[in-house]
Order: structure tokens, then C-alpha cells, then sequence
């Protein structure tokens, strides 16, 4: 701590600030007596009380406010109070809370959070970033707004996203937060009611596109990697023009990955490894058929198809398997607006319009949401996946709740109990006659945070494809058979430190194995990264 951090300022630093828990010697010593009441708190009595002022609260967004102030106000209180419990408060500061947040960012902002970097900047990006405190970042995570969930262009409104992604960092796998950074791009925005809103905080202008939008990217990037050279860039929300370039351009330059790509694959190959565990079928039996031909849609056919080829598939035979349907149609050779990265996954058939008739021409094992297009999997959807399927693979990962292309109980009424359910927005358990399903959410908090626990435990100098397939076998591997019994396919998320650790040890292993990690190799790497995760206590004073 700084040596002149103290008196009023002390109360003011989120990092050092320990508010009514503050010892009376301590209060003595540091000029702060006087300034707060008399009896010294415990941290856990501090939690109890957050625990009350929350439940005076009547809706989501009002206690999403709350807690963004608290880890404005006293950043140890606010990790000590969502790993209380956070099955609770994970909904609450990140999906599907925030997407209500980012709608509504400019209207109800506190206290700033991360760092903005406006076009308008170009060509002094280095020295923007370098105004930020701390000289040791380890993990960055950008947006530019443009697909913020399900939402579409939020502008700069959309830096709720980086902020609880990097707060699940450190709920969920413990990486320091002090060793993270929340990135907003502002490049503008296309959408007309932000640009008219007096309130809105971002550029009034149309995105900019080609390449001056390529050259703030790259000028973004070597900044990032001349000032934080061991950091982890995590790319998130970008529109597919953005979002697939943007990662071929960079992933084999520099440690980075983009989580809706990647992270969303990791987390549905983890559903389907847990799914056939319920069916007792073979990853290479199996088609997908996706409702969405975008990057998330496309960056799970191809991870299930590399997961395909470890079982023995040629990549052929795999990418044949995984069939994509868009807004014009399943995707066929024939059609003339494929993109080159939903290339791979146009196959020979005749054009179709009607996803049941998709359904029923292609007999799909499990269908996939990624369209952020409410109810379009309806009961005729559901009804032809259960008359051609015994036990048929239901995934609505689209985000957030109100983009959910079904609901828990709908795809179990009208499969007749019979769907392996999992999506993007958690759901209620749901009861018919007399068994009870508690859905799984397909979530990518199972993947990313451990992720940046891997990297932050061997100093990766790349993230590869076969570290998520790792990641997506170590998530599938802890769900029990108690836990497949009651339709659960992911780990209870109430354990989710525990669970994402061990993915974290699984994919440093494999980080070691291909020589990518800039640390020695420790003898037992669990307990490495154990000893690496953060716990909210109050740092000496």
C-alpha cells in the first residue's frame, strides 16, 4: 500500500478499503477514527448485512446496482459476498441481469469501471492505456459493442460485459482482480435511438468500418502487447464481420481467444459430452443441427467436429455431421451468400425454409439455439426432435432469458420428459407428474475463468483449439450420476470454484505438454494454482 493512503482517501480505495471493519487500532493509526461507526464489523457480518439490503430489493437491476456499487466502494467485501453463494448472485451480475444493465448503462451509471477507447484516439492508444495504475495486467477483456448478447449495438453501453466477465474471473477461478482490465472500444454505434438519446455516453457517429476499423484494432493490439506482454486478450461480443477475422488475424500473434466463438463451443461440446452420458450413445453417432449460422454456431460445429476426430472421425466425416440454419434457410452448397467460415458446414441437399422440415429431413440428434430469436424452437420443433430421437439433445443457448429460443418446461412438456435440456439463461426446475428436471444452463462461466486461471498459472503464450476440448472434458467429467439423474448436465454452478479449478489444472497440464508455458512445470500443478487463486480477505494496512 501506498505510504500515503490513508485518513478519508483510504475509505475511498476500493482495493484497501475495509469500511466498518476497520480495527479500533487500526482506525487509530490510519487517521480514520471518528469517520465511521464505533464497533468494529467482521467480514462476515459485513456480508450478512449486503445479504439483508439485498433482500429489501424488488427487482434484478436494482440489485445489480448495488453490488456495482459495493465493488466501486469495497472490492473485497463484493467477491466475499458472490462467493457466498454464487448460484445466486452470478444471474445478478452477469447473464441474463446484465443485459438489462448494458440496456440501460448510460441511464443509471455510478462510478466508472475499466477503460474507454474512443476511435478519436487513434494513434495514442499506448498512452491512453498506459494512464491505467496497474503496470501488470494479466487478463483484458474488449468489446465493441456491436452484439452485446442478444441485444445487438449497444455502443459504449456495452461495457457492463467486460465488467462481469472479469468479476466471474474472479468468483469462479480465483484470478486476482487486481490483475484484470475491462476494455471498451468506441467506434460508435449504428443503432438510432442510442445516437439520439441526450444521455447516451458514447461517440455520436456510425461505427466505422474497413480499415480504419482494422487499423485501430491492430494499433489496440500492439499496445496491449508492448505494455502487458504476458496478458490474456478475450475478445467478446463483436459482430461476426468483427469477431472471426479479428481472432484468425491475431490468435497465432499473441495469448487470445474470443469466448463467444470458443468459449460458447467449450461449453456445448461439455453439454453434449454430459448428454451422452445420459443417452449411453457415441460422439460420432451423433448430428447437430444449428439454429443460427453465426460465429458462436460455427465455433461449436467445429469444435465438436475436432472432438469428433479425437474419437476417431476423419474431419470430413465430422464437419457433416454439423448442419447450420439461418434466416434464409439451411445452409447448402448451393446457396450463394456462405460466408468462408461457414464454408466447411454447407453441404450437398436441397434448399430448405422450415426448421421442422430440416429436422425431419436431417433426423438431428440435438438441436442447438443460437440465433437470439425467442420461441423459434416451438412445439412442432420440439415434438419432430422427440419423435425421431429417444432421448433428443435440446440446447437454447441463446442469451439473454427473453432471446432463449425455448423454455426449460416447454422442451420438457412437449418432449414428454424425455429432452436433455441445457441453456444459455438458467430456468427453473420443472416438475411433471411426479419427477422433477433441474435444467442445465449451458453457461460459458464453466470455461472462460478457468481458462484465465491456466494462463495465469503457466503464463500461456498462446491459447489453442485443444485447450477447450480439455476444458470441455474436465467441466462433463465432475457432473455426477446423481446429477445426469435429475437431467443435469453441467456441475451444480454452487461449486463452481471447485469445478472450475479442476478444469483450470486440465487445461495447464495440457499447456505444459505443448510447451506453451513460460513458467517451470510444478510437480503437483492443483496445488500450484490453488495456491495462486484469490480469497477475499482485507489486505494489511
Amino acid at each position: 500500500m501506498s505510504a500515503t493512503l490513508a485518513g478519508p482517501a483510504l475509505l475511498h480505495d476500493p482495493a484497501f478499503n475495509r469500511g466498518s471493519a476497520f480495527a479500533a487500532a487500526d482506525r487509530a493509526r490510519l487517521g480514520i477514527e471518528g469517520f465511521l461507526p464505533p464497533v468494529a464489523d467482521t467480514l462476515e457480518t459485513q456480508v450478512a448485512r449486503v445479504h439483508v439490503q439485498l433482500g429489501t430489493l424488488d427487482n434484478d437491476l436494482q440489485k445489480y446496482l448495488l453490488l456495482s456499487d459495493l465493488q466501486a466502494r469495497n472490492e473485497t467485501l463484493f467477491y466475499a459476498v458472490l462467493m457466498s453463494d454464487p448460484a445466486v448472485f452470478m444471474p445478478l451480475v452477469y447473464t441474463p441481469t446484465v443485459g438489462e444493465a448494458c440496456q440501460k448503462f448510460d441511464h443509471v451509471l455510478r462510478a466508472a469501471r475499466g477503460m474507454y477507447l474512443p476511435i478519436t484516439a487513434k494513434g495514442r492508444l499506448k498512452e491512453l492505456l498506459a494512464n491505467w495504475p496497474q503496470k501488470d495486467v494479466r487478463f483484458i477483456v474488449v468489446t465493441d459493442g456491436e452484439r452485446i448478447l442478444g441485444l445487438g449495438d449497444l455502443g459504449v453501453n456495452g461495457m457492463g460485459i467486460p465488467v462481469g466477465k472479469l468479476a466471474l474471473y474472479t468468483v469462479c477461478a480465483g484470478v486476482p482482480p487486481e490483475l484484470t482490465l475491462p476494455i471498451t472500444l468506441d467506434v460508435g454505434t449504428n443503432t438510432a435511438t442510442l445516437l439520439e438519446d441526450p444521455l447516451y455516453l458514447g461517440l455520436r457517429q456510425h461505427r466505422v468500418r474497413g480499415a480504419d476499423y482494422d487499423a485501430f484494432i491492430e494499433e489496440f493490439v500492439s499496445a496491449i502487447m508492448e505494455l502487458y506482454p504476458k496478458c490474456c486478450l478475450q475478445w467478446e461480443d463483436f459482430a461476426n464481420i468483427n469477431a472471426v477475422p479479428i481472432l484468425a488475424r491475431y490468435r497465432d500473434q499473441t495469448c487470445t481467444y474470443n469466448d463467444d466463438i470458443q468459449g460458447t463451443a467449450a461449453v456445448a461440446v461439455a453439454g453434449i459430452y454430459g448428454a451422452l452420458r445420459i443417452s449411453g450413445q457415441k460422439l460420432t453417432d451423433q448430428t447437430f443441427l444449428f439454429l443460427g449460422g453465426g460465429s458462436a454456431a460455427t465455433g461449436i460445429a467445429e469444435l465438436i467436429s475436432q472432438a469428433m476426430v479425437l474419437e476417431g472421425a476423419t474431419i470430413e466425416e465430422a464437419r457433416a455431421r454439423n448442419w447450420l440454419f439461418d434466416v434464409n434457410g439451411l445452409m447448402v452448397k448451393s446457396r450463394t451468400d456462405i460466408a468462408g467460415f461457414q464454408a466447411p458446414f454447407a453441404h450437398d441437399h436441397a434448399p430448405l425454409t422450415s426448421f421442422v422440415d430440416a429436422i425431419k429431413q436431417i433426423k438431428p440428434t440435438g438441436i442447438v439455439g443460437v440465433s437470439t430469436v425467442p420461441k423459434l424452437f416451438n412445439q412442432a420443433v420440439i415434438e419432430a426432435m422427440a419423435e425421431i430421437n429417444d432421448r433428443p439433445i435440446i440446447f437454447p443457448y441463446s442469451n439473454p432469458t427473453s432471446r432463449s429460443e425455448c423454455t426449460a418446461e416447454e422442451a420438457y412438456k412437449w418432449s414428454g420428459g424425455r429432452a436433455i435440456f441445457a441453456s444459455g439463461s438458467p430456468f427453473p426446475p420443472v416438475t411433471l407428474g411426479d419427477k422433477t428436471f433441474v435444467p442445465g444452463q449451458g453457461n460459458n462461466v464453466y470455461i472462460f475463468p478457468a481458462m484465465g486461471m491456466a494462463v495465469l498459472a503457466t503464463e500461456a503464450t498462446r491459447v489453442t483449439e485443444d485447450m477447450f476440448i480439455v476444458a470441455a472434458q474436465a467441466v462433463a467429467e465432475q457432473v455426477t450420476q446423481e446429477d445426469l439423474d435429475r437431467g443435469l448436465i453441467y456441475p451444480p454452478q454452487h461449486d463452481i470454484r471447485t469445478a472450475s479449478l479442476h478444469v483450470a489444472a486440465r487445461v495447464a497440464e495440457r499447456i505444459f505438454d505443448n510447451g506453451l508455458a513460460r513458467v517451470p512445470r510444478p510437480d503437483d500443478i492443483a496445488a500450484h494454482i490453488e495456491a495462486l487463486a484469490y480469497l477475499p480477505v482485507y489486505p494489511a494496512v
